[in-house]
């Protein structure tokens, strides 16, 4: 239901009763992940470590904490283990993808745009692949091909806002604003609180107003 917060509480619990649940410890750790807290959520995945357990999203999720709390020299061995521990294409996908972030982090598009295709090359249906993909090409001049990345995109997941949001923000920029300001009402359905989109909406009608 995309309350996490109340999740969160509710694994808190289960930890409370069984403080081995490797499903609660691990959803705890990625929740402070997103709460911009990295070295707290190490704690959580380093625990499930220590208990034994290894897989691919484990390892994915430890090498983005490990980046994220500047711990740099785990963060590669993490994301090597998670790949030779990945048990289908799906699982390969999330690693690149997540390696993807990482290159973008220091600076290297060249690197994230590799990371990006080899995401895509496992997993053809990866929406979110597609999406930064598109604003790679997008900075690289590569206008039509941006968009059409951020069609496909767009089209697997319709719900996504973040495909929508650059679609409109590419076609603003080229002047194509009738797209731009259908696209940025997509974007705002699937996620009403994302100001950016919100703004741009704003610019638009202020802008047909003066026609």
């Amino acid at each position: 239901m995309n309350n996490t917060s109340s999740a969160a509480e509710y694994y808190k619990e289960v930890l409370k009763q069984d403080n081995t649940h490797v499903g609660a410890i691990v959803f705890i750790g990625i929740d402070h992940f997103y709460a911009e807290q990295p070295e707290v959520a190490l704690r959580f995945f380093r625990r499930v470590l220590q208990m034994g357990v290894y897989s691919c999203p484990l390892f994915n999720n430890l090498g983005l904490c490990c980046f994220y709390a500047q711990q740099y020299d785990m963060t590669l061995t993490s994301f090597e283990r998670a790949l030779s521990l990945a048990e289908d294409e799906e699982e390969v996908a999330a690693v690149w993808y997540n390696l993807g972030h990482i290159a973008v982090g220091v600076g290297d598009m060249n690197l994230a745009h590799q990371c990006f295709r080899l995401a895509l090359v496992s997993d053809n249906s990866f929406a979110e692949a597609y999406n930064n993909l598109a604003v790679l090409e997008m900075r690289r001049g590569h206008v039509e091909q941006a968009k059409a990345l951020l069609q496909t995109a767009s089209s697997l997941i319709p719900n996504l806002y973040e495909p929508h949001f650059n679609f409109a923000t590419i076609s603003d920029q080229i002047g194509d604003l009738q797209r731009s300001y259908v696209a940025a009402q997509k974007s705002a359905a699937a996620f009403p609180a994302h100001m950016d989109t919100q703004r741009l909406i704003e610019q638009l009608k202020q802008h047909f107003a003066t026609l």
